[in-house]
């Protein structure tokens, strides 16, 4: 992928506000370029390392990714940041990326992986009945690029393996 340079005051219309929190056994920082603000609807990225891999914590008050577009955009940006790990939370992503026959979580995910950007998305899957989503999650926790966890401790622990 290649990264695109953008002037500081590009990015400073993007990033806002510094927040360090300490997890004890593995650290957490958000700083002034990596809190997002897009569509009024802000979004934190917050960087936590852990058994020195270095992962992008991704949160907000509600749905940030409703297209592949969406998804795209949010693999660039951390991309450009230089993050390859990235945590994000089920309640952050469409419902619909969750109904696997619309295409929407094979096309976001195949960037992800393309791109080499590993991605755990921390949720409560148990509540899905279909087998093919409950196949698709099984499918991808045997890899190492995408996996599906309940906490953010899990999360952490996967992307820190590699």
């Amino acid at each position: 992928m290649r990264r695109k340079k953008r002037s500081v005051a590009a990015l400073h219309e993007y990033f806002c506000n510094e927040i360090s929190v300490d997890f004890g056994h593995f650290s957490s920082t958000q700083n002034p370029e990596q809190t997002l603000n897009k569509n009024c609807a802000a979004m934190q990225i917050e960087t936590i390392t852990f058994e020195g891999a270095t992962i992008a914590q991704i949160t907000a008050d509600e749905v940030i990714i409703n297209t592949a577009e969406d998804g795209l955009d949010l693999l660039g940006n951390l991309y450009y940041q230089g993050f390859d790990k990235i945590i994000i939370h089920q309640q952050n992503i469409t419902p619909d990326f969750f109904i696997l026959k619309n295409g929407l979580a094979g096309e976001i995910l195949q960037k992800f992986s393309n791109y080499r950007v590993q991605l755990a998305i921390v949720g409560d899957f148990s509540t899905f009945t279909s087998k093919s989503i409950k196949d698709f999650i099984y499918e991808s926790n045997k890899g190492r690029h995408i996996n599906f966890v309940s906490s953010l401790e899990e999360a952490i622990k996967v992307l820190s393996k590699n």
